[in-house]
């Protein structure tokens, strides 16, 4: 027990549910006491000198005295290396069958003993010790993984003897050293507070629920992947390890220069507590990698559109009249409101799938008096199930045998807001098939939608980590394993089971589910809520960094709590926020049930004017937003992207953590410290138009801007064509001028409704003809929708 664990057991244990957490505790303790095996002596093994190698479709397997290495290109590109007869299926974050193997990539030998892997957009070459290079098709090498080690219990090795693979998934703890360019930049890892670009230092992959506000300093939280997006000079690489084990990126920025004129290159460490050593490489520009991650790992899904506009939370929402009261009062002032969600307190004593009565007599009329008024209800569903005989939702899961066990079969009974409490195992496709069928009574009840929390899973503790014994028994699709290797999965496999379920439950939409947790391959099913961020300065900034990095790890659909989840931001805090919240993706205003209201009047006059503003530029965006949700689906790429996305050997860019781009057209620059009303402004290279002011500025460079309360510095590129809405209702193109002697354009995805058919994307050209701009789409069409030039030439 640490001291950060004895202040937690202190202040809980006067409670009821303190004491049941403190007895938890202990009992997970035991469990993994008796459930695990035992860690003895253990032996360090090396892959050993190289042997020789055997031809396959996209490569071949290189063996080593002690191990052996299987390399294959498939044919987009990616690199899959997969140490110790490591393959890449199963896996939980391939979407369906392994990629085919690049037919032309060729095993052949190498200088120095080694062997090599050549295709026509990467060179893999492995050394005769075992370190492996990943070269761009020039011979520039952009990653370099050192041998790595295995440490496995003696017996193991002395059993298996000289030869033959190592121990496999479950008994091997491993290491592996990497280097990258001097130069190079980090991103990544999934959602971390202190990015988007992370420093040197180590980050932990456990989804983990830090246990109240966090910000910039804290690490891990809710939503970590194995996912390293590198930058450099030489070019942009993006590497993932498909292990879900726990384990440590540890970061390392190289230095030019360092010692003696030579330079110091970038280091990765990988240490992981079991599982596979297998990972893959994509190489290419930004755009590029991400559209090769989100083939592997699938498209992300596409949000209906009513989601893209202002959401409101709160915990604490005391009955159905306040829910009445407060879309009242945005429909009084004219304010957008595109959905209300209700937390746990609407259930019946916190249980899921329930409904309390007393306080929501008439949900489902509730729903459809709302949503004649254009708002939707949307329903958080945490995981846990109350351990009580007589609830329909235990008994259904009970008798399914579908809950999480331990070692010796017996229901892992955890503790949670309701009580004591067990877990399904969404690693069981049956189970995820019974708990998808359930979402029935949420739509009955008039949800559009769902909120999942608290999946990482949470488990209340007095001590050590909330969730469950490391030795607790999952189904892992019929493999069978234990929560080392379940835990990072578990959101991610449960956002799979609400998501089917309400596809099947209402064919003809879209579904729209966000999870707090989650893992690689997330995008399939939905999007993330960025978790529990303090309130204050810090906790701003960390928003912001979780939903550039979450983007650039495949997840393009995220965002924070506007004002922070705990404690009453100041109006000018709440404000930037909420100007901030308009120009990401999911647009949320939520806190706790102890913390200060969230509506935007509850700040004055002022506060409410801008706020407004902020609402009516998001409900103009709306076609763009469409349009860059679209975009995503096709190429992976994130709706918001750091200002290096098109230049990324502009390393002043790349170190700019405190602006973005929001698709092609825009840079917003939000307002991150107190008391500023002017700021300075990155820019890429070309021209850029303040939005507010017209006044055209050049980069690359950096210019100083106004950032009066009332907005923060947008500014639109050089001939963008960006979709926006019309007064009438419909959509027309806002062209920014292009430079004289250049085109412009922009994409618009025509409405395609919330069900399944894909959306046109429909491209326009935007040139300088004389006097004036002109927009035709592709091929020299006529745009077709009406064109409003903004900006000065």
């Amino acid at each position: 027990m640490n001291a950060r664990d004895l202040v937690r057991s202190v202040k809980v244990v006067g409670t009821a549910q303190g004491l049941r957490s403190l007895r938890w505790a202990w009992r997970r303790r035991r469990s993994d006491a008796t459930g695990l095996p035992r860690r003895g002596a253990e032996l360090a093994r090396v892959p050993g000198v190289v042997e020789g190698a055997d031809p396959q479709p996209g490569g071949g397997v290189v063996r080593f005295a002690r191990s052996s290495l299987r390399v294959r290109v498939a044919a987009g590109g990616a690199v899959f290396c997969g140490w110790d007869g490591a393959e890449p299926e199963p896996s939980y974050a391939l979407d369906g069958a392994c990629p085919e193997a690049d037919e032309r990539a060729q095993l052949e030998p190498d200088t120095d003993g080694g062997w090599r892997v050549v295709s026509e957009r990467v060179t893999v070459a492995v050394s005769r010790m075992g370190t492996v290079e990943v070269r761009t098709p020039g011979g520039v090498v952009l990653r370099r993984d050192l041998p790595p080690r295995w440490w496995e219990p003696a017996e193991a090795v002395i059993d298996r003897g000289c030869e033959g693979r190592g121990a496999g998934v479950a008994g091997a703890r491993w290491h592996q050293r990497s280097e990258v360019a001097a130069d190079a930049r980090f991103f990544g890892l999934g959602g971390r507070a202190g990015g988007p670009r992370l420093k040197d230092g180590s980050y932990r992959l456990w989804n983990t629920d830090p246990g109240g506000g966090f910000g910039p300093g804290d690490d891990p939280l809710y939503l970590t992947m194995p996912v390293q997006l590198v930058v450099a000079d030489a070019g942009t690489h993006l590497v993932f390890h498909d292990n879900s084990w726990d384990g440590t990126v540890t970061l390392r920025e190289g230095e030019e220069g360092a010692g003696s004129g030579h330079d110091r290159p970038g280091g990765v460490r990988m240490r992981m507590e079991g599982g596979p050593l297998r990972y893959w490489v994509f190489v290419g520009t930004p755009a590029r990698v991400l559209h090769g991650w989100a083939a592997l790992t699938g498209s992300p899904a596409v949000p209906p559109g009513w989601a893209l506009g202002h959401h409101h939370a709160r915990w604490g929402f005391g009955d159905a009249n306040e829910v009445r009261r407060v879309v009242a009062g945005y429909r009084e002032r004219n304010l957008p409101l595109s959905a209300l969600h209700l937390d746990i307190d609407h259930l019946a004593g916190n249980r899921v799938f329930t409904v309390d009565a007393a306080r929501f007599p008439d949900l489902p009329g509730l729903a459809a008096e709302l949503r004649a008024d254009g708002v939707r209800l949307v329903s958080i569903v945490d995981p846990a199930v109350k351990a009580e005989p007589g609830n329909a939702v235990y008994d259904s899961g009970a008798a399914a045998e579908g809950f999480v066990t331990d070692a010796r079969g017996r229901e892992v009974r955890g503790v949670t807001w309701v009580g004591e409490s067990v877990f399904p195992d969404f690693t069981d496709p049956r189970v995820r098939k019974w708990w998808g069928g359930l979402y029935a009574e949420r739509l009955e009840q008039g949800f559009s939608g769902v909120w999942h929390d608290r999946c990482e899973p949470v488990s209340f503790a007095a001590f050590g980590e909330p969730t469950l014994p490391r030795s607790a028994r999952h189904a892992l699709e019929g493999r069978g394993g234990d929560h080392r290797e379940a835990h990072n999965v578990y959101g991610l496999a449960m956002a799979r089971a609400g998501y089917e379920g309400l596809g099947e439950l209402r064919p003809d939409e879209r579904p729209f589910v966000f999870s707090r947790s989650g893992w690689a391959g997330l995008q399939r099913y939905g999007g993330s809520r960025s978790g529990d961020v303090a309130t204050g300065w810090p906790g701003l900034r960390a928003s912001l960094a979780l939903v550039i990095g979450l983007g650039l790890s495949g997840v393009p659909y995220s965002g924070p709590d506007i004002g922070g989840f705990t404690g009453s931001p100041s109006p000018e805090l709440y404000l930037r926020w909420f100007q901030l919240g308009a120009y990401l993706p999911l647009f949320r205003t939520h806190s706790a049930i102890t913390a200060g209201r969230r509506e935007p009047w509850e700040f004055g006059s002022g506060v409410l004017e801008h706020a407004a503003a902020a609402l009516r530029e998001r409900q103009r965006l709306l076609p763009y937003f469409m349009t860059l949700a679209r975009l995503a689906e096709r190429t992976g790429a994130p709706y918001v992207r750091p200002v290096w996305w098109r230049q990324p050997k502009d390393r002043s860019l790349r170190d700019c953590e405190d602006a973005f781009l929001l698709g092609d057209a825009l840079l917003v620059a939000p307002v991150l410290e107190e008391g500023a009303v002017r700021r300075a402004v990155r820019l890429p290279r070309g021209r850029w138009y303040d939005t507010a002011t017209g006044r055209a500025y050049e980069g690359p460079g950096q210019v100083v801007v106004d950032a009066p309360l009332s907005r923060i510095p947008v500014l639109a590129r050089a001939g963008a064509v960006i979709p926006v809405a019309s007064p009438d209702g419909g959509v027309e193109l806002e062209v920014w001028p292009p430079c004289q002697g250049r085109k412009g354009g922009g994409s618009l995805a025509v409405d395609a409704g919330d069900g399944w058919d894909k959306a046109e994307l429909v491209r326009f050209v935007s040139r300088l003809r004389g006097d004036g701009v002109r927009v035709e789409r592709e091929g020299g069409v006529e745009a077709g929708y009406p064109v409003r030039v903004r900006g000065g030439s």
